[in-house]
C-alpha cells in the first residue's frame, strides 16, 4: 500500500520552467538551464519527486548538497558546474522559490 502511494505521488513529471508573468534576469535564464539539465529530473519544480523538495532550504544548505551530494543525491564538483553557475543555479533556485 505504501509504495503504491509513493509511486503515485513521484509519477507526476514535469519539465516546464518557471510560469506566469515572472521575469528572469540574464543570470537566473542561465540557472534555468543549468536546473533543467541537472535537477528538474529529480525535483521537478524544485518539488518533491525522486528526490525531496529543494526550495524550503537556505541557500547555504542547497550550495553545500550540490556541491557534496547527501544520500542518493550526486555531489555536482567545480568541474561539472563552475562557481559561477552554481551561484546562477542559486539566482535561479530563489526566483522559482518566489514563484
Amino acid at each position: 500500500m505504501v509504495s503504491s502511494t509513493f509511486l503515485v505521488g513521484c509519477s507526476h513529471r514535469s519539465s516546464h520552467p518557471l510560469a506566469g508573468a515572472q521575469i528572469l534576469n540574464d543570470s537566473e535564464i542561465a540557472g534555468e538551464k543549468i536546473f533543467m539539465q541537472n535537477c528538474q529530473r529529480c525535483h521537478p519544480q524544485g518539488a518533491a519527486g525522486l528526490g525531496p523538495s529543494i526550495l524550503w532550504a537556505p541557500g547555504f544548505a542547497k550550495r553545500f548538497q550540490v556541491r557534496h551530494g547527501v544520500g542518493a543525491m550526486p555531489a555536482f564538483d567545480k568541474d561539472h558546474l563552475s562557481e559561477k553557475e552554481l551561484d546562477q543555479l542559486m539566482e535561479y533556485l530563489k526566483a522559482l522559490k518566489n514563484n
